[in-house]
């Protein structure tokens, strides 16, 4: 692929048309969370586990086509793509906001994952190719608005409509964006990366599947049913194996689904880690702090989104801001400061209290954005900096697909370390209180669930301090023309 020479002038028409694409589809992601008992009702569902199929299917279907993207991206026309997956997301959308049975929602919002799950790796690497190394700090400032805030109003905006509205209007609003979208692609969208001819390797696609589908599953069923269900035991065994195999058989094959060779340039090796952990510790906040506010303190799904709101906007407007940062300044100095922030913020939710104020829950989870937007842009645009033109499609569909899993995996261990110590702390109390006296049960289970919260957060405190003394390791990448020269020539 020789995509080495940089577009002089950004085609910033086409950017803003995908960036609008990306926007609705990212905003689609946390937009049914809220939604999922409303749905239940509708369809006279009693299982609660059936219904989050809604969420599960979706992160199934983005889990095993991101990996294939790189495969995609260096295979088609960035243009052709585009329009397929926005085609396919416009789709799932109106089988979703039209579903007459749960079993037709289910199988729209699984298409609406399809089209979904190559944006954002498409629009990262469109991102790449149009900007030099040393602007692409602000330019992927600019992605992280769309990929962070998206999804983070989508809770809020879901609590409204869900409170006031029908659960169909969160599809049938998206519907004329992503028209729209689909429209002026087809109108204006040109391609500005080269392709070339490359096969896939359909045995890895197998594996990738049975992999990264196994451990996603079970570690999203693990929060529900317990790491010792069968069910959890058996595809997370099978997950694993098929993950090992699916590795090792990359590093065989000449031209890989997904080539792990990435993880030898040192600084997108260190970048990934530290992406890791922080999903982890990320995805703990958006469990642990809604179960906070609407199970221990009773507040509405829709006041609790409004309590986080004003996170999600100072991760907007944080995003760009550090993305210039990062290319006056380097990655470390941005990490190290964020992450000392993200790791005090998240001591801080560790000790909130059945009394503990909005305006302090509000400025804490508020001040713990701030410390991630500082973060998660600039390592990775430094470490994708060291590879190689031809190697980024890869190292963006290694970078989402290993935050996905990393993040499910992290959910799933929190909810089970809070669930666990609620459950020891619940037994505990019981002992002491005088189970007699009236709302004594409602006063244990609110006490337990509080402790259990405080301890999964401060396991995410370790959690940052890890990803914090990593970041001392960060070195900015060279991005002289000799370097970059010397990197195409890989």
């Amino acid at each position: 692929m020789n995509t080495s020479t940089i577009e002089k002038k950004p085609p910033y028409l086409m950017l803003g048309i995908l960036f609008f694409g990306a926007f609705v589809s990212f905003l689609n992601n946390s937009l049914l969370n809220v939604a999922l008992p409303s749905i239940m009702v509708d369809f006279g569902m009693k299982d609660y586990s059936t219904v989050q199929w809604l969420a599960t299917g979706y992160m199934l279907v983005s889990g095993v086509l991101i990996p294939v993207s790189a495969f995609l991206i260096t295979r088609f026309k960035n243009r052709t793509l585009f329009i397929a997956s926005m085609a396919l997301f416009t789709l799932g959308t109106i089988m979703a906001a039209l579903a007459p049975s749960f079993g037709f929602l289910l199988a729209g919002r699984m298409i609406q994952a399809a089209g979904s799950s190559v944006m954002g790796p498409l629009l990262m690497n469109i991102m790449l190719v149009s900007f030099s190394r040393e602007k692409r700090g602000a330019a992927m400032g600019i992605f992280g608005l769309v990929m962070i805030t998206a999804p983070a109003i989508g809770p809020t905006l879901s609590g409204y409509i869900v409170e006031y509205y029908d659960w169909r209007v969160l599809f049938e609003m998206i519907i004329p964006f992503a028209v729209i979208s689909l429209a002026l692609a087809v109108w204006k969208l040109e391609n500005v990366m080269d392709t070339r001819q490359t096969s896939l390797d359909y045995f890895s696609v197998v594996l990738s599947s049975i992999g990264f589908g196994g451990i996603l599953y079970g570690c999203s069923s693990a929060s529900s049913d317990g790491w010792s269900d069968p069910v959890v035991v058996t595809t997370l065994i099978v997950g694993s194996i098929g993950l090992v195999w699916f590795i090792v058989r990359q590093f065989r094959l000449e031209q890989p689904l997904l080539d792990l060779r990435v993880y030898k340039y040192p600084m997108f090796a260190l970048a990934s880690v530290i992406a890791m952990v922080n999903a982890a510790a990320m995805f703990s906040g958006m469990i642990l702090t809604p179960a906070y506010v609407q199970s221990v303190r009773g507040i509405s799904p829709l006041d609790s989104g409004l309590m986080m709101l004003p996170g999600a906007v100072m991760m907007g407007i944080m995003s760009p801001i550090t993305g210039k940062l990062f290319d006056k300044f380097g990655p470390r100095a941005l990490a190290v400061i964020g992450l000392s922030i993200t790791t005090y913020a998240t001591y801080l939710l560790s000790e909130l209290q059945l009394d503990t104020t909005y305006t302090h829950i509000v400025v804490v989870y508020t001040l713990r954005m701030f410390g991630l937007s500082m973060v998660m842009m600039p390592i990775m645009t430094n470490g994708l900096n060291q590879l190689p033109t031809r190697l980024n499609p890869h190292g963006t569909a290694v970078n989402n697909t290993a935050q996905q899993v990393v993040g499910s995996i992290g959910t799933a261990l929190f909810v089970t370390i809070m669930n666990s110590v609620a459950t020891s702390k619940g037994a505990e109390l019981a002992g002491t209180m005088d189970m007699t006296q009236e709302n004594a049960m409602a006063m244990l289970q609110q006490q337990a669930l509080l402790e259990g919260i405080h301890f999964s957060f401060l396991v995410a405190t370790v959690v940052t301090v890890l990803a914090l003394v990593l970041s001392f390791f960060l070195k900015r990448v060279n991005v002289s023309p000799e370097e970059i020269e010397k990197l195409e020539k890989q």
